[in-house]
């Protein structure tokens, strides 16, 4: 039932800034992804639900191309990525941030915290905002990345993104092998950034989670998109959910 609090309050939804048609994706050989079509307005979180293996993670790295080949349409307000190299996509205000969180062990939390540019300096958060959204990180600056928890270290991947000034996060997986409080605090600092404006594509196994969050879901399976909706509809979609999904 706590999980019920982190709903966010509804914000205003504008213009679509992400939009992706007929994208095709491989590794190699392996051809992941069949025409994904999706699209994401300014201001909303959206979820990409889907089994292991759908294609989902697939999706976030061919959209920041990420990906050995790439084909179809991928535009970011309004300008084309699909020839674009990960750096100037990341430059247009495009933030990634990996399951696997890509902390570098050997620097402190502070050097991982300004590593990255800033793409938009007036717009970037201040570190005393970041500090207010993840305190543990204040009192961990001067630690080596390798030694932070988990959750600390998804916290640091998160706010890392926010010191750039990006404003357009693909989160992948946030609460993968993290404990309940540490989930609920992730919640709520989605829900804070939603309410500020920022815009969110989240890919996310924890359902529960995920449904606090989404103003829109789209649907997986075998590289390809084969549902859509609002959160609205979440409730009259779930016989079909517990069969895509296994929820």
């Amino acid at each position: 039932m706590a999980e019920a609090a982190l709903a966010p309050t509804p914000a205003a939804v504008g213009r679509t800034v992400l939009s992706v048609k007929g994208l095709q994706a491989w590794y190699n050989e392996s051809h992941i992804l069949h025409g994904v079509d999706l699209d994401v307005r300014e201001g909303e979180v959206v979820t990409l639900l889907g089994r292991n293996g759908a294609g989902k993670t697939t999706t976030l790295k061919a959209i920041m191309g990420i990906v050995g080949k790439r084909t179809g349409s991928v535009t970011f307000g309004g300008k084309e990525l699909i020839d674009l190299s990960i750096d100037r996509i990341a430059r247009l205000g495009v933030a990634f941030c990996p399951e696997e969180r890509a902390i570098f062990a050997s620097l402190t939390v502070k050097e991982n915290l300004f590593l990255p540019p800033q793409i938009d300096k007036s717009g970037a958060m201040s570190v005393e905002r970041i500090f207010s959204l993840f305190p543990n990180l204040s009192e961990r600056l001067a630690s080596g990345g390798g030694k932070l928890s988990g959750g600390e270290q998804q916290m640091l991947a998160i706010a890392r993104i926010l010191r750039t000034g990006s404003r357009f996060l693909m989160l992948d997986e946030p609460t993968e092998g993290l404990a309940p409080v540490i989930i609920q605090q992730i919640g709520r600092t989605v829900a804070e950034l939603k309410r500020e404006g920022f815009t969110i594509l989240l890919v996310e196994q924890n359902f529960r989670f995920a449904s606090t969050l989404a103003d829109r879901f789209f649907v997986m399976e075998d590289g390809r998109i084969i549902d859509a909706f609002a959160s609205s509809e979440l409730a009259g979609r779930m016989d079909r959910l517990h069969e895509a999904l296994g929820v």
